[in-house]
């Protein structure tokens, strides 16, 4: 929730061109009908559709914010890449044209490569590191030195690991975002459903100012974006 405009903003979501179900331009809307103040749209790619899919994706984002009053982030999640050609596949995307770039963390569920979650820290072309479950104290302080967000995640299989993420960004100071991971319209957030994922990550209320209005401001304006009420 960005509580300074009163509305949602939510930075890790996915359509038809990776593994959702709705189209960039409808899960906007739908985003919209949600209240949401901005939404990306961060689909997963690897170097084979990185620029075929920022492009498309790069469209819809522009159409939406020239008719609906929303800020639509065209970007991509790098997933499952090799560890050392996550800087350069983030470069890339950059050079493609996306607005804001999220690596796929170490997640407890999945196979990602050992490495990944520094990989992603190191480079400055990347954003947020999403679901960091495997998230090691050092990789946490790095992450408060060169300012990337640490996801916690509203997708049940990722969340499990959301308090010791938390633990480890609050202890080093780095910078928290609550995401949906959205696949379709109903797993879109709410307010309600925001403050949840931070209680149930272990954090107090007056440390969800900083992760709900503040961090989303900051992300924002590095994008080069302003929120208008």
């Amino acid at each position: 929730m960005c509580y300074g405009y009163g509305m949602l903003c939510d930075f890790h979501t996915h359509t038809f061109h990776s593994d959702g179900i709705l189209s960039p331009i409808e899960l906007i809307r739908y985003a919209c009908v949600h209240g949401y103040s901005a939404l990306a749209i961060t689909d997963h790619v690897g170097t084979g559709s990185l620029e075929r899919v920022v492009g498309e994706v790069a469209a819809d984002c522009a159409l939406a914010m020239k008719h609906w009053k929303i800020v639509a982030v065209s970007g991509v999640e790098l997933t499952h890449l090799p560890a050392a050609a996550i800087d350069d596949a983030a470069w890339r995307a950059r050079e493609a044209g996306a607005s804001i770039v999220v690596v796929h963390g170490q997640t407890i569920s999945e196979p990602v490569e050992e490495g990944t979650n520094l990989a992603a820290i190191k480079s400055r072309h990347v954003d947020i590191l999403a679901h960091p479950g495997r998230l090691t104290e050092k990789e946490a302080e790095l992450a408060a030195e060169t300012g990337t967000f640490l996801e916690l995640s509203g997708r049940k299989s990722h969340g499990s690991t959301n308090a010791h993420v938390a633990g480890l960004a609050v202890r080093f100071g780095a910078r928290l975002l609550v995401n949906s991971e959205a696949h379709s319209d109903t797993d879109l957030l709410s307010e309600d459903s925001v403050r949840q994922i931070i209680r149930a990550a272990g954090l107090a209320e007056d440390q969800q100012p900083a992760i709900t209005m503040v961090n989303p401001g900051k992300l924002l304006k590095k994008l080069g974006y302003t929120l208008t009420v």
